[in-house]
C-alpha cells in the first residue's frame, strides 16, 4: 500500500467523528477535499473503509483496522515531533491530559503556574469519569492521566511504582493526599459534635457517586471493613450535585476534600469530625508503562510528583 500521512490524519479525523463535514471544519479542509483524500486511501487500500446508510456513515471492517493504526501512526508523529523539540531544547509542543472529575478543583491551578513557566505549550484537558480514563489509558489515547484510585492491582501506599491494569503495565506516582471526608449542612444534628462513633453513622441517609466511581468504590470498602451499614439514599453522577443536595438536606455527603474549598469558605458545608476520618487515599499521575515521554510530559510529570503538593498546600494556605 501506497499511503500519504495526509491520508490517514483525514481518514483518522473521519472515522473519529463519523462525518465527512466535522472532519473538514476541524481539518480546515473543504468537504470535497476530505471526500477526495478518502477515496484515494481507499483506493490505495483496496478496499471500501466506509460505508452509508441513509443520512450516516459507518467504518467497515477494513475502516475499523485502518483507524487502529493510523491512530497509532498519529500518535508517534506527535512524539516524534516533542521529542525532536526536547532535543532542541524548546520545551514546545502539545500535552495531552485526562483527568478524574473531582481533580478539575486543582488541576487547573496547577497547568495555570506550568503554562507561565512553559508558555510554548499548548494543553488538552479532559475531564471524565473513571472507567473512560481507563479506557484512554488502554488506548494509549493521552499522554497522562490524573486519578484518585489506581486499577486493581496496584500497591496504593505513596510512592512510584508499577501495576498491571488488565492487558497492559502502568507506571504511576502518588504526588499528593486526596482525603475522603464527610460533609452535612451547618444546622444538621451532628454538625457541632466530636468524635463520632462510626456506627451512629447507620441512622443517616448518604449521598454517593455512581457505582464504579473511585470515591465510592473506597468508600463501600472502608465500610465493610469496619462493619459498618450505611444507607444510600440516592446516588449522584457529579461531586457538584451531591454538594448541592446535601446543603438541601437531603443526606449526607462523602467527598474529596479537594472538591470542598468554596462551600467550607462559605460556611454553606461543614466536614463532621467522625472517627477514623477522613479516608486517606492519594492522587496518582500515570501512564503506559513504556510509553516515551515527550520532553514537555516529562516535565509537567515531574513537577507533579515534586512540586504540587507544596503549591496547592501554599494556595490553600494563603
Amino acid at each position: 500500500m501506497h499511503l500519504t500521512i495526509r491520508q490517514l490524519q483525514v481518514f483518522e479525523a473521519t472515522a473519529r467523528l463519523l462525518s465527512f463535514r466535522k472532519a473538514a471544519d476541524e481539518l480546515h479542509l473543504s468537504q470535497p477535499a476530505v471526500s477526495m483524500q478518502i477515496k484515494q486511501l481507499e483506493e490505495n487500500v483496496g478496499l471500501p473503509l466506509f460505508e452509508k446508510l441513509g443520512k450516516q456513515i459507518y467504518m467497515t471492517e477494513a475502516g475499523r483496522e485502518i483507524y487502529h493504526y493510523s491512530r497509532s501512526i498519529g500518535q508517534l508523529l506527535n512524539e516524534a515531533d516533542e521529542v525532536i523539540n526536547g532535543l532542541k531544547g524548546a520545551y514546545q509542543g502539545r500535552l495531552s491530559i485526562a483527568v478524574a472529575s473531582t481533580a478539575k478543583y486543582f488541576v487547573p491551578t496547577l497547568l495555570g503556574t506550568f503554562h507561565k513557566r512553559f508558555p510554548g505549550v499548548t494543553v488538552t484537558l479532559d475531564v471524565t469519569n473513571r472507567k473512560a480514563l481507563l479506557e484512554q489509558l488502554s488506548q494509549n489515547l493521552v499522554d497522562l492521566v490524573i486519578m484518585g484510585q489506581p486499577p486493581e492491582g496496584a500497591n496504593l501506599e505513596a510512592g512510584t511504582f508499577t501495576l498491571k491494569a488488565g492487558a497492559f503495565m502502568l507506571e504511576a506516582g502518588a504526588f499528593m493526599e486526596n482525603p475522603l471526608v464527610i460533609v452535612a449542612p451547618p444546622t444538621h444534628a451532628l454538625a457541632k459534635q466530636t468524635n463520632i462513633p462510626l456506627q451512629r453513622l447507620e441512622d443517616e441517609v448518604f449521598l454517593t457517586r455512581e457505582r464504579g466511581s473511585g470515591t465510592r468504590d473506597a468508600i463501600e470498602r472502608f465500610f465493610t471493613q469496619h462493619e459498618v451499614q450505611i444507607s444510600t439514599g440516592m446516588e449522584i453522577a457529579s461531586n457538584e450535585a451531591i454538594k448541592q443536595s446535601v446543603q438541601a438536606g437531603l443526606g449526607l455527603g462523602l467527598l474529596s476534600r479537594d472538591t470542598l474549598e468554596m462551600e467550607l469558605a462559605l460556611g454553606k458545608l461543614v466536614i463532621l469530625d467522625v472517627e477514623d476520618f477522613p479516608i486517606m487515599r492519594h492522587w496518582y499521575v500515570m501512564h503506559r508503562k513504556g510509553k516515551r515521554l515527550s520532553t514537555v510530559t516529562q516535565a509537567f510529570k515531574h513537577f507533579l510528583l515534586e512540586e504540587a503538593n507544596k503549591l496547592l498546600h501554599n494556595t490553600h494556605k494563603d
